[in-house]
Formats: C-alpha cells, sequence, structure tokens
C-alpha cells in the first residue's frame, strides 16, 4: 500500500474533533464509467491472483468501488519533481494515462506541498490485505485513522454500511476532498476534522481501528475507544502491527508477514525514532528484514547490537515480533512478550 497520512493545520483546542456537513449535491454522471470498470474488473483479477481478496464481501466492494473518482488526479514522480495527470486534462492521451494509473495496483502520490509528499492513495492489493486482516463482520464499527481520498472509507462502508464507518484526519483540505470523493461515489460514512492520535471518542466504541499512516507506538486513546476483543492494525517500524485489543489498558498482537511504507501519523503521537547504520555492512542496511527490526529497536539497542541479535536469530522474519501494551507501557518483542528479547516502544518507558 502506499501511504496516506493525517496532516495539515488542525481545530482549535476548544473544538478537538469536528465533523463537516456533507454535501447533499447528487451523483454526477461519470463520463469515464464503462472504461473504467473494466479496468477495475482487471485490477480485482489481479489482487485476486496474489491471494489477497479471498473474502467475497471484499472482492465484492473492490468491484463495485470506482478508485478513479477517489483520485481525479495524482502525482508520478519525475526528474526534478512531479507530473501532474488529471480526468480534465485536455490531452486525450494524458486522460487515458491518467485513467490507466488509477487502477494500476500501486499508490498514487494525491498532495505534494513544496516537493513534499502530503497524502496517497495506497496500494490497492496491500489495502486488500489489511481489510482482511480486520477480520471484520456484518454490524461491527470501524475507525480509519487517515482519510487519504477516501477509497478505503469507502470499502469499508460498502462491506459495512455508512453508518458504521468513520474516517479522520488533521487536514481539513484532505477531510474535505475525501467527503467529496465518498459522496460521488455514493458513500456517506462519517468524515472527521481531527487529530488521529487522540481517535474519535464521539464515535466510539469501535469494533476495530484501522490506521492508514505510520506510527512510532500505539496512541493510548484507541484502546481505550475499543471493545473487547476489538482489532487494532497499523503501520510501525516497516511492517504492520495487528493488535487484539483485552480492555483500555491492555491488548497484544504480532505482525503481519508483509512489508508496509507509509507517510507518518501528525499529531499528537510521538516521533519516529532515528535510525542509524554508520558502520554497519552493506548486506545488512540493505536488507529489507534487517532495517525492520533497526527501526523498532531504535533507541533501545545500539545498532551493532541488533546485528548480532539479527544474525543469532537467522534473520528473524517479522511475523516473529509482536507488541505488548499493558497498564501505559508497551514494548517490542521476539518470539515471546515474557521472553529475553523485549524493547520498550516508542516514548513508552
Amino acid at each position: 500500500m502506499g501511504t496516506h497520512r493525517t496532516s495539515g493545520e488542525g481545530p482549535s483546542a476548544e473544538d478537538p474533533i469536528s465533523e463537516d456537513p456533507i454535501s447533499e449535491d447528487p451523483i454526477s454522471e461519470d463520463p469515464f464509467a464503462e472504461e473504467a470498470a473494466e479496468a477495475r474488473r482487471e485490477l480485482v483479477r489481479e489482487i485476486a491472483a496474489g491471494g489477497d481478496l479471498q473474502d467475497p464481501a471484499w472482492r465484492s466492494a473492490f468491484e463495485d468501488v470506482p478508485r478513479h473518482l477517489f483520485v481525479p488526479y495524482f502525482h508520478i514522480g519525475v526528474i526534478g519533481g512531479y507530473e501532474r495527470l488529471s480526468c480534465e486534462d485536455p490531452d486525450p492521451a494524458r486522460r487515458r494515462r491518467w485513467l490507466e494509473g488509477a487502477y494500476l495496483d500501486r499508490p498514487l502520490a494525491t498532495r505534494v506541498r513544496d516537493r513534499e509528499l502530503v497524502s496517497s492513495a495506497s496500494q490497492p492489493s496491500l489495502m486488500a490485505a489489511m481489510l482482511h486482516a480486520l477480520e471484520l463482520r456484518d454490524g461491527e464499527s470501524v475507525l480509519e485513522i487517515g482519510a487519504g481520498t477516501g477509497y478505503n472509507a469507502a470499502l469499508l462502508a460498502h462491506r459495512l454500511g455508512d453508518e458504521r464507518v468513520t474516517t479522520i484526519d488533521l487536514d481539513e483540505d484532505i477531510t474535505r476532498a475525501a467527503r467529496a470523493h465518498l459522496a460521488a461515489a455514493g458513500f456517506r460514512p462519517a468524515v472527521v476534522t481531527g487529530d488521529g492520535a487522540a481517535g474519535c471518542p464521539g464515535r466510539a466504541p469501535f469494533d476495530a481501528i484501522v490506521a492508514t499512516c505510520a506510527v512510532p507506538s500505539v496512541p493510548p486513546a484507541w484502546l481505550a475507544q475499543c471493545r473487547p476483543g476489538a482489532r487494532v492494525l497499523a503501520p510501525l517500524s516497516t511492517g504492520l502491527i495487528r493488535l487484539r485489543v483485552r480492555d483500555e489498558g491492555h491488548a497484544e498482537g504480532r505482525f503481519l508477514h508483509t512489508s508496509a511504507f507509509f507517510v507518518p501519523l501528525r499529531g499528537g503521537a510521538a516521533r519516529e525514532p532515528v535510525v542509524r547504520t554508520g558502520g554497519l555492512p552493506r548486506h545488512a542496511t540493505e536488507n529489507e528484514l534487517f532495517r525492520f527490526l533497526l527501526t523498532l529497536t531504535a533507541g533501545s539497542l545500539d545498532p551493532y547490537e541488533a546485528y548480532s541479535l539479527w544474525q543469532r536469530e537467522r534473520r528473524p522474519a517479522r511475523e516473529r515480533f509482536g507488541v505488548t501494551v499493558s497498564d501505559g507501557h508497551q514494548w517490542a518483542w521476539l518470539d515471546d512478550p515474557e521472553g529475553p528479547y523485549l524493547w520498550p516502544l516508542g516514548t513508552a518507558d
């Protein structure tokens, strides 16, 4: 999946979270509908071939939700910056490139400020894997941290119904655009402007929380807004941690096998730790699994200690690592949450 993030200026302290009204404008006719439908079918076939759409409910969502309505324009990297492709480009060839790009299985940069990526549409196959990992059931409610384009919220709303989906983002420009995209596609979940690290207490409790932006540790507010048994799925340390919530003070789980690179959450969450690689052998620093371990243990293990551990444990896969949150503390671990390999996570003591 690509990157979403909460960003920009948030609401005032007197109004920490605001739910903006949704336009009731009628859905306009889509001139790209027929061509997009075929492109969407091909994308679904590609994702399904990779094994990420085994649940018929999610396959139906990806078949029905028109991704191109959520990315009316996007940016592709070129030498010296970005090139913008749009549905409104007067050049038919460039419009064709835009539509084809909207249905490729890749992330799309949707907002760039001062040459810095602010928000993007995630890679569809990774979105499918994350949605499957949430293990959602009929009647459950979900909070998405990082509204992005609104496409993920639309998939969730297709599966659960508008009233059971909440998506939040710190940037009012992003929530306004997401709301418009959702309405154009016929969906009206709750789109909230606020700090994703604080969750959305006005819409709690939730059965699942999914973050589409990277966090250095698990914001405590999330667990407090979950029902017992809820699932929390979030990008952390270039991986995806899936936690099962016991109560508001305790959650535990392991990383999924897949890698995941997301733009960081902005707001009340702690900053990402600084990762140092100086002096380490190139074969290690260029290895994705070692970079995962190095990020996970940053600030707790010396890089050389991390390298020694990586060699001693025969380059452990992500699934061997996990996270525990308990009574205001949280730590990462290898193999066993009470075993010999434990590290404080984020700003935890």
